[in-house]
């Protein structure tokens, strides 16, 4: 039965529509596309708490564990797993403890397959409030409850930064900020931070166009956003464009490839800051490359935009080569988890040597396209070295034409308060990795 308007939806509700969006992630199928199969009204609750119960999964499995001797069917065990979830204090724990226990048991009580299970679920959970702290303890030797991820990605980190695993991964548990890059074509930094300050929203400039709201606001609700004076995209994904532009200072209407380029917000971005630059944007996904045009269009900017697999040149390129090329190229994500807590659970270990031969791959198929003297962009939104620093050294032993150039290389994630050297002004960053390369002249 739909709420009626204003009417505040029930949480056992949430709840129902909770477990099953976590049972859709345990199953290996993305959040974002489960989430928009869930009901309008609920849509908002369980994005919220579905997150907050996918931070927390790794200690909920491992606490169920202790809780049932034998794992229960999968929706009995994705409500209990999502209770105990969103029991944890992450930013504060979304409801107390006992309400929680009353309305997952309501919602099993509610439910046709979860009903004959309802008195299991309410001895799991009473006893996990009267035994929490004992419960919890007993399992936090387990690197997976302890970090809340996969025991081969927490194993990787402490591989890959041996000084700032901890750091990466006690951010995962936070929400990522919501970043906004104004349109310097329309609207200026200055007066989009004084139209959000009138509407009460709290908000900073972080440094070129980028600004930082204190709170998530719905797009709709930012002024200028229909009007194209602004776009919400990451401070750290706004390093792209500058970073890629400034080898083309000296050149008039430079020929760029966003090669990998859905959404289409850096491919945005280089147009905004360069009015008479000629983009092409290839996207393989038709679904994906539509969404660059909507972007484009609202912004009022305009790029060659194509539906094609950027490693087979020959479907696509007219030969003539390229002055910049940005490759932004498909990775585990690793970067961004706090934005996409789904992502731990859906990547598999054996997804990262896929991966990186498919960045191999962009990069021996683009780097012939690149002009003598152009530069050449790798990015991708991934902590991991197998997706950053590995792939280009690679790259440079087999290009003697290649030159690094200096680039930011990993820019690991981090949130006020947890990772060494942050103070009150300092910028949370998602987890990117940057290599800027310049083709030697003939």
């Amino acid at each position: 039965m739909a709420a009626s308007p204003g009417q505040a939806l029930p949480l056992w509700r949430q709840l129902q529509a909770t477990a099953r969006l976590v049972a859709a992630v345990e199953a290996g199928r993305s959040l974002s596309a489960e989430l928009a199969q869930v009901d309008a009204p609920l849509r908002p609750g369980a994005q919220a708490l579905s997150f907050h119960a996918l931070r927390w999964l790794g200690l909920a499995r491992a606490l169920r564990a202790r809780l049932a001797r034998r794992a229960p069917p999968p929706a009995v065990d994705a409500l209990l797993c999502t209770s105990l979830a969103l029991a944890q204090p992450a930013d504060g724990a979304p409801y107390e403890a006992f309400t929680l226990v009353d309305q997952a048991v309501e919602a099993a009580k509610r439910d046709r397959v979860l009903r004959p299970h309802a008195a299991f679920i309410n001895a799991c959970l009473r006893r996990f409030l009267r035994e929490r702290a004992a419960l919890t303890a007993a399992v936090l030797h387990d690197p997976a409850a302890r970090w809340n991820h996969p025991r081969w990605w927490v194993e990787r980190l402490r591989r890959d930064h041996p000084e700032h695993w901890q750091a990466i991964l006690s951010a995962a548990q936070h929400a990522a900020p919501m970043d906004l890059r104004v349109n310097p074509r329309r609207a200026s930094v200055a007066d989009v931070c004084a139209r959000l300050a009138q509407q009460g929203a709290g908000v900073r400039a972080l440094g070129g166009a980028a600004l930082r709201l204190e709170r998530p606001r719905a797009v709709q609700d930012l002024p200028g956003f229909a009007a194209g004076e602004l776009s919400v995209q990451s401070a750290t994904a706004q390093r792209a464009a500058p970073l890629l532009l400034e080898g083309c200072a000296d050149v008039a209407a430079p020929r760029v490839l966003d090669a990998c380029a859905a959404p289409g917000g850096k491919t945005a971005h280089l147009l905004e800051l360069r009015a008479d630059a000629r983009v092409t944007a290839l996207e393989i996904d038709p679904a994906r490359s539509a969404r660059i045009g909507e972007t484009l269009a609202r912004l009022g900017l305009h790029a060659d935009v194509r539906v094609a697999d950027a490693a087979d040149v020959p479907s696509w390129w007219q030969g003539e080569r390229y002055d910049a090329i940005l490759l932004d190229a498909p990775c585990s994500a690793s970067g961004i988890v706090s934005r996409h807590p789904d992502v731990r659970w859906l990547r598999r270990e054996s997804d990262l040597a896929q991966l990186a031969a498919r960045q191999d791959r962009l990069l021996q198929a683009l780097w012939p396209l690149l002009r003598p003297g152009g530069q050449l962009l790798y990015c991708t939104c991934s902590v991991f070295a197998q997706e950053g620093r590995e792939r280009i050294e690679s790259f440079l032993a087999r290009h003697s034409d290649a030159l690094p150039c200096p680039s930011p290389g990993h820019i690991l994630p981090s949130a006020a308060g947890l990772a060494p050297g942050l103070g009150d002004n300092a910028v949370c960053e998602d987890g990117f990795y940057y290599a800027l390369l310049r083709k030697r002249l003939d």
